[in-house]
């Protein structure tokens, strides 16, 4: 089947399940006018984070990687009152984008956006006892995933859902011999998370808008 046919099922997904939400096609329209890059999560994917706020009951979020902050809207609408997520963003200019459509659709309360490195930011979260999260979404600069993870590990508690997004990369994720750093990325979280004796995980391929792809979904025991 074609690229062209899995953007068309999710056509048919978003239509079938979804009501409109101009909040959120407005975030996406913002990001494409301010020149960000069209990697957001797409909006079924979109939709599989916020039901997992809402299973795992999350009340504490945090986000590695905020780009325009599509998915942040998504996690921070699922939270109950009092929730909140701290996302974590490298680009002043992405920065100031999310703050703008957090504001738009109204969650800007639930967000607290952190600006700079995001190891930078991990280690002041972690020096303030920040943690621990009920769930934290990775998806950020790739050869940094076991940091990142490693970090995720320091602010879990036992029952801390962990996805880590983009870990299949059109299969690529296959080739033991390749040099593409995403990709090596990608191999180093399935790597950490197989060799945690703390964490108990599976993937999911996933086709779509954004093309073949798929996450890491783990629970810290």
């Amino acid at each position: 089947m074609s690229k062209k046919t899995w953007a068309s099922v999710d056509d048919y997904i978003v239509d079938a399940l979804f009501e409109a939400d101009p909040a959120l096609d407005a975030v996406l329209a913002t990001n494409h006018d301010q020149g960000l890059p069209a990697i957001d999560v797409s909006p079924a994917q979109g939709k599989l984070l916020s039901l997992l706020v809402r299973i795992q009951g999350a009340k504490k979020i945090l986000e590695i990687g905020t780009l325009g902050g599509y998915s942040t809207i998504w996690m921070a609408r699922a939270l109950p009152v009092g929730g909140k997520v701290v996302t974590l963003e490298l680009d002043p200019h992405h920065a100031k984008v999310a703050r703008s459509n957090f504001e738009r659709a109204g969650v800007s309360e639930r967000v607290d956006l952190r600006v700079g490195p995001a190891l930078e930011s991990l280690a002041a979260l972690s020096a303030e006892n920040a943690g621990p999260f009920d769930l934290i979404f990775i998806d950020a600069d790739k050869p940094n995933n076991p940091n990142y993870l490693s970090f995720a590990m320091r602010l879990s508690r036992p029952g801390t859902v962990i996805v880590c997004d983009n870990v299949i990369r059109d299969g690529a994720v296959l080739d033991e011999d390749g040099h593409d750093a995403n990709v090596e990325g990608a191999r180093a979280a399935f790597s950490f998370i197989g060799g945690n004796k703390r964490l108990d995980g599976t993937a999911i391929q996933t086709v779509g808008a954004k093309g073949y792809d798929g996450f890491a979904i783990a629970i810290v025991d």
